[in-house]
């Protein structure tokens, strides 16, 4: 247990910047410390809420001088371990967004959310890289690599990271860029919070004319079929198409489409940037197969791209983990299904497995980076709701999985897919072992004190 910060130096550290400094005894502790999973209890001693990167500079320094350690949070989506004690850092209400159509560049501060990019981006044919919901925060998905709705056409996330503002633990503010300290750019792409406190970043945009895609969804009685079709459909698509499979069981509640309440079912997620008749003709085995429940694949505008995989809006309680999948061969889908499938009483929630390659698979010239999964095949995510019935019973669930499908996943894991099962606190195998030597020399250098030691972090 961390001791609790003497009031003196609270009161000092609310002298030094803007933006609230609150304690647990303060109205407004609990709105600035509330994280997405409403089961990670984030109870810092004391919380700042930065309204710029010299308020985020100060408070780190204010933090350095005491050895209090960090943590940070902006929308709460990458609270995947309990935080208690230290200084929590919210940079939520940093929301620098300027798009360059021009230069195909956007610059966001930490606390923006994709949402935004989006909005300002695609009235210019122009897209960023987000994952499975706009909800997220950009920056904090970036730095864990980030694995977008168009991985396989266009990479990871980080790839097209060109700068980024960042406060090391000495409470320097730093621009780092492929002239300016690349290194440290290399290592802040993939290397999640481990090095510094990132303000703000600049990548690039894509273009993109239009989009085919959104979901199908499966009877679960079906999904022996539905898996082994996609895994065999899956193996001959072009990097124009990107797509996950999830077997999800579906709580009877408002935000669940009607159709789909209190049912298991398997959902198909779909994207392909190849134009609408190229869309339509490489998704028609699938659509073909079993009969459908629900049928949302069409042309889309990219703004809508959240109705693909419909992730939860609003903050639900869970447990998570996730690991690279090496096959999905026959085998694979009896173990998966003998633990999760049809007439099992299995708790977890969504089981998504999601292709790689494509783009993911090449390295980006440039600084070398610490982004995992490129090498994968497929990422396996598990997610369950701790809510009764069973919500008890989903992490042993989740380990249960993982076992039955030994030999088919391996120990590494994304760095955004590691989530809140593994409770060791060893991050090491969201990288690869040159990758994580190189992440815990720099922290040994940039964080010799361990400050920055809450979230995805390496030990130093």
């Amino acid at each position: 247990m961390v001791p609790t910060i003497p009031p003196a130096d609270v009161e000092e550290l609310g002298r030094q910047i803007a933006g609230p400094v609150l304690t647990p005894q303060d109205d407004g502790y609990e709105r600035e410390t509330a994280a997405y999973n409403l089961a990670t209890p984030i109870r810092p001693d004391v919380v700042v809420g930065a309204v710029d990167a010299d308020a985020v500079a100060a408070a780190v320094a204010w933090a350095a001088a005491r050895r209090v350690p960090v943590g940070v949070q902006a929308t709460g989506h990458g609270a995947d371990g309990p935080m208690q004690g230290g200084l929590l850092i919210s940079t939520a209400r940093l929301q620098e967004c300027t798009v360059d159509p021009e230069a195909r560049t956007a610059r966001v501060g930490a606390g923006v959310r994709w949402r935004s990019v989006l909005e300002a981006s695609v009235p210019h044919g122009l897209v960023g890289l987000n994952g499975s919901t706009t909800d997220v925060g950009v920056v904090g998905y970036t730095l864990g690599g980030g694995l977008p709705v168009l991985g396989r056409t266009f990479g990871f996330a980080a790839d097209h990271v060109r700068s980024a503002d960042v406060v090391t633990p000495d409470g320097r503010r730093r621009t780092v860029d492929a002239t300016h300290e690349p290194e440290l750019l290399g290592l802040l792409r993939g290397g999640k919070g481990n090095l510094g406190v990132v303000t703000a970043t600049e990548f690039e945009l894509l273009p993109l004319d239009g989009l085919y895609g959104g979901g199908i969804f499966y009877p679960g009685d079906d999904a022996r079929q539905v898996l082994t079709a996609w895994s065999r459909w899956t193996a001959g698509l072009p990097e124009t198409v990107s797509t996950s499979i999830a077997l999800l069981r579906l709580p009877a509640m408002d935000i669940v489409p009607e159709p789909l309440r209190d049912r298991f079912v398997l959902h198909l997620r779909y994207a392909c940037t190849a134009g609408d008749e190229e869309g339509e003709r490489l998704v028609a085995p699938m659509r073909a197969l079993s009969d459908p429940v629900m049928d949302t694949v069409g042309p889309m505008s990219y703004r809508d791209v959240d109705a693909i995989h419909l992730d939860p809006p609003e903050p639900i309680p869970y447990r998570e983990t996730g690991r690279l999948l090496d096959d999905l061969d026959d085998d694979a889908v009896d173990a998966l299904l003998g633990q999760a499938g049809p007439g099992t009483d299995c708790p977890v929630t969504l089981i998504e497995i999601r292709l790689l390659g494509g783009a993911l698979a090449r390295t980006p010239e440039g600084v070398a980076d610490l982004v995992a999964g490129r090498d994968g095949r497929y990422v396996i995510g598990l997610v369950g709701l701790v809510v009764p019935p069973g919500g008890e019973r989903v992490p042993a669930a989740i380990e249960s999985i993982l076992t039955a499908l030994a030999g088919h996943v391996s120990e590494r894991t994304l760095v955004n897919f590691q989530g809140s099962v593994d409770g060791d606190g060893d991050s090491s195998r969201s990288w690869t072992e040159e990758g994580h030597a190189r992440l815990l020399a720099a922290k040994n250098t940039y964080d010799p004190d361990n400050l920055l030691r809450f979230q995805h972090a390496v030990r130093a």
